[in-house]
């Protein structure tokens, strides 16, 4: 039998076997598009409620009254001092407005559970009765003097202000006139130089120490706001920390920030309880204070913190 014809014609290609080389071939694979991953509505709806209640709570119309209280040197380990500077803020964040009202320290006022006294003393009273107990005694007697609800207080010890001006590579001063030996125009200050010229009572009184307080602080929350600062915050706030005790929930703080930051240093409202609001007089024992004028501190009261 002859072989059949058809038979001979070649494998096709199909079913011939690969032969392997020895080498890698390339191998071309087409990936399908990629597709987008969809936040499920429920994620994106609760987004927006938590952005929304944020937004609501940082601008919530309420106001928060705080008493700010400077501290001389104390004996090491305690508090024990008069309260160097007082002064009463306010911040409604909607505004925004941040108000600021420093009171003499020679105001003479009801303390609670101690009498008439120097409104300064009551911070050290309390702290050589009870110690830690100095600013919830300055709070009260605040409230209760000027009828205006304090909802927190923050306490300084002027050795941290010092730390902190230095860590932030000092303050740039702008004098409109000459102020605590330094001569109009601008200055800048270390920190031991800030702490002087705020606390500085060479030819001058606590009337114009306030005033200087107010100015100060101006400069500070300027040079604070500055770009150029800010990578020295990372080492100036924990400095600045350790010497604050504060009743502020962590919560309040950044209403607080967000109010200051959109008023700005020339948006602050500060005040001062200004010399035709008191009247000098000599106690029984010999020392010189001031009576408080209420029929011209209240309508200043009115008008800043709504009371």
């Amino acid at each position: 039998m002859f072989p059949d014809p058809k038979a001979t014609t070649q494998p096709s290609a199909r079913q011939i076997p690969p032969v392997w080389t020895g080498e890698t071939q390339p191998v071309s694979m087409v990936r399908p598009p990629a597709r987008r991953r969809r936040l499920p509505a429920g994620a994106v709806l609760l987004g927006l409620v938590v952005g929304l209640a944020v937004g609501l709570f940082l601008l919530a119309p309420w106001r928060t009254n705080l008493l700010l209280l400077g501290i001389d040197r104390a004996p090491e380990g305690t508090d024990l001092a008069r309260s160097d500077t007082i002064i009463l803020m306010t911040v409604v964040p909607p505004r925004p407005y941040v108000g600021m009202l420093s009171i003499p320290r020679d105001l003479w006022v009801t303390i609670p559970g101690y009498g008439e006294n120097r409104i300064n003393a009551a911070h050290a009273l309390a702290e050589g009765a009870d110690p830690g107990s100095g600013p919830e005694l300055a709070v009260e007697t605040v409230a209760v003097n000027f009828g205006v609800d304090v909802d927190y207080y923050v306490r300084l010890r002027f050795d941290g202000l010092r730390r902190f001006v230095d860590a932030l590579g000092g303050v740039d001063l702008v004098l409109d006139q000459a102020t605590a030996l330094y001569s109009a125009g601008e200055h800048h200050l270390t920190g031991e130089q800030a702490l002087a010229f705020v606390r500085d009572r060479a030819g001058s009184d606590d009337f114009a120490r306030m005033a200087r307080g107010q100015l100060f602080l101006r400069a500070l929350m300027r040079q604070i706001l500055r770009p150029s600062t800010w990578p020295r915050l990372v080492v100036a706030v924990p400095l600045l920390a350790t010497s604050i005790d504060a009743e502020v929930p962590p919560w309040v703080w950044p209403r607080l920030g967000l109010a200051l930051l959109r008023a700005g240093p020339g948006g602050l409202d500060g005040r001062t309880i200004s010399r035709d609001m008191v009247a000098p007089f000599t106690t029984s024992d010999g020392a010189s204070v001031l009576a408080p004028d209420w029929s011209r501190i209240n309508p200043l009261l009115l008008e800043m913190f709504g009371q």
